[in-house]
């Protein structure tokens, strides 16, 4: 899943392709590079990032999705917070939901995914972007993501009528999490998998790197390949990141190896 941020201040990339035309010929030259989806986002969910208002976010977004549905045969996925500008993604050619706001009380988004059938990703975040990152707290963080999983499917299955085939989980890597807690969860992926469910793992030049490396930002890139290949060995199926081509590279081999592992 390659990354395009249509934002002036997204954490890595914000600004370089806030313009529809570089947007466009960016997400077509992540596909070139082995992107399966393309996942669009036009406002930026950085720690404190502020929130943007529904008709500018669908000023942004609206335009990359009609020109790329028609240019380009890679799923289109779009990254919001809100069911309006969900509704008009999916209508202009998207067909999956990155839904970070999964933790909301209300069944909107849902019943948008539900309406267009779409593909819809489930995404654990504790607290909003503008707040997630003040005071992070957990008793046991991998139980109460999964927690929360278990009872969001639920919900969506037996109150909304998604089916478990649409869904795809992920952990939320740095959302409302701190350093252990990102820890914690890649070392348990495998837990997640008793739901028979794909997993998205984004972690792609995420901050906890330079936490626990002291690599900056433009620094990030191996130690995001070497959480994707462990991802890899534990189960995710979906990487989400900003760097396609070298990232396609690392788990093709890691899927090479990984194929000709033998059972102990």
């Amino acid at each position: 899943m390659g990354i395009v941020n249509v934002t002036p201040d997204s954490f890595s990339d914000g600004g370089k392709f806030f313009d529809e035309d570089a947007a466009v010929a960016h997400a077509l030259e992540l596909a070139a590079e082995g992107a399966e989806i393309l996942d669009i986002g036009g406002e930026s969910t950085r720690p404190g990032a502020e929130p943007v208002g529904e008709e500018e976010e669908l000023r942004r977004v609206i335009p990359v999705i009609e020109k790329l549905a028609a240019e380009t045969k890679a799923a289109l996925s779009i990254d919001t917070l809100k069911p309006a500008v969900a509704r008009a993604a999916l209508a202009a050619g998207a067909s999956i939901v990155n839904d970070v706001g999964a933790n909301r009380e209300d069944y909107s988004m849902w019943q948008v995914v539900s309406e267009f059938h779409a593909g819809y990703i489930c995404m654990h975040a504790q607290g909003s972007p503008l707040t997630m990152q003040e005071n992070p707290s957990y008793t046991d963080v991998v139980r109460e993501v999964g927690e929360f999983f278990s009872e969001r499917l639920t919900a969506m299955l037996n109150e909304v009528g998604i089916a478990a085939e649409q869904v795809v989980l992920d952990p939320g890597i740095g959302f409302g999490k701190t350093l252990e807690h990102n820890l914690q969860l890649l070392a348990n992926l495998r837990s997640f998998a008793k739901w028979r469910r794909p997993l998205l793992l984004g972690v792609s030049r995420k901050s906890f790197i330079e936490k626990l490396t002291g690599a900056g930002l433009n620094e990030r890139l191996p130690a995001s390949l070497a959480c994707a290949t462990l991802a890899l060995a534990d189960g995710v199926q979906i990487i989400r990141t900003h760097d396609v081509a070298e990232t396609v590279r690392a788990v093709r081999l890691a899927e090479a190896v990984l194929s000709r592992k033998k059972n102990a």
